[in-house]
């Protein structure tokens, strides 16, 4: 069959030229019936590429441009770095009965970590993310418990505050926004006031109208980098019961939920954005 020649599938006739015609130039078959439009690509796949990333690729080193006059930077500067222990109890329900805790491998998640300013008062909040490996129970005898192994995957929150000593640098002042209201003298007769001389003006501000002039500062927020993390845990199952039916070794007891007590420590570092002098190189 040459190359470009086109084949129906088994059963399917081309009815007209004109839709053999529309099959070369748009490169689908489109075959009218009376309740259906069938689609039918004229020949599979149009392109092929091979190959892939080699083993070695060279670099060559270029000279690097930097400002050696002297320049002043905004950067990240350290403001306290700080080890910081928080204490937590949870309780957790498995969705199922449990014999036995496989595996418990933890992510520590912080969600919050703020400095109230003017004071030395840091906020933490966060997430424990546990996912518990457990087996469970489908047949036993007297010698063996079988079944399967599944997995839970829990949040399990904390918080706490906790005073910062400025180790590195203390926060850059705040700049507050001010407010003031200001007047325009209003001049008024009072002629229309028989009680006032003829000569008697009134002079005061417009209380028709309100002026104020306001100012608003941007002042930088310090924030937290998460530097280390250690998570001493000491989790205990309660709630055990041993199965009422079957036969099965006699130490076995199966359980739903788990008390843990979590000791976390965390390393973090606190920074703000300041405008830094960085001196003229020597030489």
């Amino acid at each position: 069959m040459e190359d470009d020649e086109f084949m129906w599938p088994e059963g399917k006739q081309a009815e007209s030229q004109v839709e053999v015609s529309a099959i070369e130039s748009n490169g689908v078959v489109v075959q009218q019936s009376d309740d259906r439009r069938l689609n039918y690509p004229v020949r599979q796949g149009c392109a092929d590429v091979t190959g892939g990333t080699q083993s070695d690729c060279i670099n060559t080193p270029v000279d690097i441009v930097a400002i050696d006059t002297g320049v002043v930077a905004k950067i990240p500067v350290v403001l306290s770095e700080f080890t910081v222990q928080v204490n937590a109890s949870s309780l957790i329900t498995l969705p199922e009965n449990a014999l036995e805790i496989k595996n418990i491998k933890k992510k520590l998640k912080i969600t919050q970590c703020i400095l109230l300013q003017d004071t030395n008062m840091l906020f933490i909040k966060g997430y424990v993310r546990k996912n518990i490996d457990y087996s469970t129970r489908n047949c036993a005898n007297n010698a063996a418990v079988c079944g399967n192994l599944r997995h839970c995957t829990v949040d399990v929150p904390f918080s706490c505050t906790t005073p910062v000593t400025f180790n590195g640098i203390a926060p850059a002042p705040l700049i507050n926004g001010t407010s003031n209201e200001f007047q325009f003298m209003r001049k008024e007769d009072l002629n229309d006031d028989p009680s006032f001389a003829e000569k008697d003006e009134l002079l005061s501000g417009d209380f028709s109208e309100y002026n104020q002039s306001s100012t608003e500062f941007y002042n930088e927020r310090p924030y937290c980098e998460l530097i280390s993390s250690r998570i001493v845990e000491y989790d205990e199952y309660i709630n055990w019961t041993r199965p009422t039916c079957g036969k099965y070794p006699f130490e076995e007891r199966e359980f739903n939920k788990i008390e843990e007590k979590m000791v976390i420590f965390l390393t973090l570092k606190l920074l703000q954005k300041r405008q830094v002098v960085v001196p003229a190189t020597l030489g």
